[in-house]
């Protein structure tokens, strides 16, 4: 989906170009802290991952960006077509963050709104995530939002 959508007057949810890549990278390299876009290096890696989200019809990288031009906030969404659920998609959020200084404005509750709004409008019939244990606070924010802790979630490093 590439529609540009406002979700407050003052920021733009809208898919992530190349240019964005490094303050992306940035949000994910430490959540606890602001890193600087211009110390992050972008490597082949990086750059492979990213035409293949954007060139991919079943994944977007999303950007909140404030009035400024500043990338605030970001979230992969992947849907994943399944015969679960009717054969409806479903959609996988991940690398949900917000910038470190920007927390506690309302932007996170912004960004997963609007993920969902586009999940629903594309017919997947549910949005799933997985969070980190010791993520807390971020536990409690998706059960405001109305997400439940139904699953028991596993990964295996290769």
């Amino acid at each position: 989906m590439s529609v540009v959508t406002e979700p407050s007057p003052a920021h733009t949810l809208r898919p992530a170009t190349r240019a964005d890549l490094p303050a992306v990278l940035g949000l994910l390299a430490d959540e606890n802290q602001v890193v600087d876009p211009k110390t992050i290096v972008v490597t082949e890696a990086h750059e492979r991952a990213f035409v293949a989200i954007d060139t991919d019809p079943r994944n977007e990288m999303l950007v909140l960006v404030d009035g400024s031009g500043t990338v605030v906030g970001c979230l992969q969404a992947t849907y994943i077509p399944g015969l679960g659920k009717g054969g409806a998609e479903r959609a996988l959020v991940e690398a949900v963050r917000i910038r470190a200084d920007r927390r506690g404005d309302g932007l996170g509750r912004t960004l997963m709104t609007h993920a969902i709004t586009r999940a629903r409008a594309r017919g997947c019939a549910l949005v799933q995530l997985t969070s980190n244990k010791q993520r807390e606070a971020a536990h409690h924010f998706y059960t405001t939002l109305g997400f439940a802790r139904t699953h028991q979630g596993f990964k295996l490093a290769l």
